[in-house]
């Protein structure tokens, strides 16, 4: 009787709806709240600024296929407009829409847990913002590659795929799983120190806007998102722009005259470049690199903030 008396007891305030579970994990909002931000500043980000990965993807192929012929903005969307029409800027955006929301849903709550679990109550802990943004950029492009080699493929000129199910069901016959998967290890190499800088740079240039004038900020918090967004994402483009290169070389070797490379290796690229080009070589492109990232960022950190405001009103409420 003892036994069934104390399983039967619940403290006073006991709810038995309310779990750990349930409470909100970190800035007020669910782990799932952080999840659907981030779904939905991805899916705004990447299908805003599309037309720009369109024109980088073709420029990128254009130019390590051709380089004693090198294709500017100008060009590379000029000869999209003339022979696909506009709609040739949009190809493959249903790709992007399948892979982007998953992604960043993963992107953007593993760097709040992982902020949260590595700062311990420190706002100003830049190397664990850096720390998290690396975690989450690992995950994320696990989920992500997949819909983002199927995207690129879609984006080339002359395209052999009708669309996203015909890709993947003939990469799926012609080259395997593993196909979907092959840049995965370059992509994460490139993208760590860039996400790495990335939230670095915009957690602390969030924090020095919001100094500037903190009686204005609830006014300005969308800018102050924004602005920071926009400087975070410029600097950590222009950054990462060697490895960026070495992505795309390795990525075209051997197709169209373009270098082969004897390995994958990372520093027998570089000097593989630097021979032929110059340590400028190593640079080439960083100009439209960082013009597509800053606007990039800068649409998604303002939309996740955006979308954590509403939570946290929800919440509240």
């Amino acid at each position: 009787m003892a036994t069934d008396a104390s399983s039967q007891y619940r403290p006073p305030d006991f709810h038995p709806e309310i779990s750990l579970s349930q409470s909100p994990t970190h800035d007020g909002l669910h782990f799932w709240q952080f999840m659907i931000a981030g779904s939905i500043a991805g899916t705004v980000e990447h299908m805003a600024m599309f037309p720009l990965d369109t024109l980088k993807t073709r420029m990128q192929a254009l130019g390590t296929s051709c380089p004693v012929q090198p294709f500017g903005v100008r060009q590379a969307l000029g000869s999209i407009l003339k022979l696909e029409g506009p709609s040739g800027l949009y190809r493959g955006i249903a790709a992007m829409g399948l892979g982007a929301g998953p992604a960043h849903a993963v992107y953007f709550s593993v760097y709040e847990l992982s902020k949260q679990i590595l700062s311990r109550g420190d706002p100003n802990n830049s190397m664990a913002h850096a720390a998290s943004g690396v975690v989450a950029t690992v995950t994320s492009d696990a989920v992500f590659t997949p819909m983002d080699m199927v995207k690129q493929r879609l984006q080339l000129k002359s395209s052999p795929y009708k669309g996203v199910a015909d890709c993947v069901r003939r990469v799926v016959k012609e080259e395997g799983i593993g196909a979907f998967y092959a840049s995965y290890r370059t992509t994460v190499i490139m993208n760590a120190p860039f996400t790495a800088v990335h939230f670095a740079t915009y957690e602390a240039a969030k924090r020095e806007l919001m100094e500037v004038s903190p009686d204005t900020v609830d006014d300005g918090r969308l800018v102050v998102h924004a602005t920071a967004g926009a400087v975070s994402g410029a600097l950590a483009a222009a950054v990462t722009t060697p490895l960026n290169v070495v992505k795309t070389q390795l990525q075209c070797q051997g197709v169209c005259g373009c270098d082969k490379y004897s390995s994958s290796s990372i520093g027998d690229v570089i000097e593989g470049i630097v021979k032929k080009d110059g340590y400028r070589g190593l640079m080439r492109g960083w100009i439209p690199r960082t013009l597509f990232h800053a606007p990039a960022a800068a649409i998604c950190w303002s939309t996740y903030e955006a979308s954590k405001s509403f939570f946290q009103r929800l919440n509240s409420g």
